[in-house]
């Protein structure tokens, strides 16, 4: 079979090997991967390492839909012939996550675990979660990371509910999912990004599209009466979880998520202490959390949003694709 592999940190290491398919072992499942969807991170894990403890050759990926082949000896959450996704967080099964005050866990797929850039890929069965049974293997692939990091945000952090008003500032993966969950729970959604993408997001159910090249915080005031909005899905970070906070209502919360403006974030004191807004911090979410999303996304019929599909050998034009940003996921097709 063949598996995207790096045998040092950097773009110019990586390389598309032909390697034997794996034999599950007890409690494994083999899967055949049909779909891959791309995050930021992985690429960032790819050219830096990001401090992870890479063990080479290292395959990068984190979010699969594809179908059980195997069973190891043990093996029972699946039949063979079942479509599955992965837990890009395999050990948070459900509850808090795990870790310490000195010492946060960051255990992932394709970063301290190997990845799922590859034609087969043998993993504990408590790895996966069912896929939905109304998403094509292109876009189920998109839920472990994207998908579930703004359903854990909404919808088991913030509690978003009808009536709300919710602030999306991006029009990313994570960004696009989240104004699908705010819409299916009955939220009023202002989208905030470049001004190309404005039909686009309305097409997909943005009530309200603003510029963001613009005084995007006064048009924030303006639409909603001064009153502010409910929730801010914070994906940009650095100075501009200040900026959400100050648009953000009494009472009102941040779901601080991304990094694309730096890691340091920061934010005026006094209308988070004068409003009483809560800030949560949300990095993806539990197996439980992600069960929960696939039962919703075939209930509600959500649709992931897919900019690009991109074949395997591809993948360095859709790492490219990555860095200049997307509307939507970008995907790779294992098949294609």
């Amino acid at each position: 079979m063949k598996r995207w592999e790096i045998d040092a940190v950097g773009r110019q290491y990586l390389r598309l090997n032909n390697v034997e398919v794996p034999t599950p072992r007890p409690k494994e499942v083999l899967i055949k991967v049909n779909a891959v969807a791309l995050n930021y991170r992985d690429k960032m894990v790819v050219e830096t390492g990001r401090g992870l403890p890479l063990t080479f050759p290292f395959t990068p990926g984190s979010d699969l839909a594809g179908e059980v082949v195997a069973l190891g000896e043990g093996a029972s959450r699946f039949r063979l012939g079942s479509n599955v996704i992965s837990t890009a967080t395999p050990d948070w099964v459900d509850g808090l996550r795990a870790g310490t005050a000195r010492t946060p866990a960051y255990q992932t797929l394709g970063g301290f675990y190997p990845g799922v850039l590859a034609e087969y890929v043998s993993m504990p069965e408590d790895w996966f979660v069912l896929a939905p049974e109304t998403l094509t293997a292109r876009q189920a692939c998109t839920l472990p990371v994207a998908g579930l990091t703004a359903w854990f945000a909404l919808v088991e952090r913030a509690r978003v509910r009808a009536g709300d008003t919710v602030l999306i500032p991006s029009t990313g993966g994570v960004a696009l999912f989240g104004m699908q969950i705010a819409k299916a729970n009955g939220a009023r959604v202002i989208v905030c990004g470049q001004p190309e993408y404005e039909d686009r997001a309305k097409a997909q159910g943005a009530d309200h599209f603003i510029d963001a090249n613009t005084d995007w915080m006064e048009s924030v005031y303006q639409l909603t009466s001064d009153r502010g909005v409910d929730v801010a899905l914070e994906v940009i970070g650095g100075k501009h979880l200040g900026q959400s906070i100050q648009v953000t209502t009494v009472g009102g919360h941040v779901c601080q998520i991304g990094a694309l403006d730096g890691w340091d974030i920061s934010a005026p004191a006094m209308p988070l202490m004068l409003k009483d807004i809560t800030v949560h911090g949300i990095g993806t979410g539990s197996r439980t959390a992600l069960e929960s999303f696939v039962r919703a996304v075939d209930q509600t019929r959500i649709i992931p949003v897919v900019d690009s599909c991109y074949s395997m050998a591809d993948l360095p034009s859709a790492f490219d694709h990555l860095g200049r940003g997307a509307f939507g996921k970008i995907v790779i097709d294992m098949a294609g």
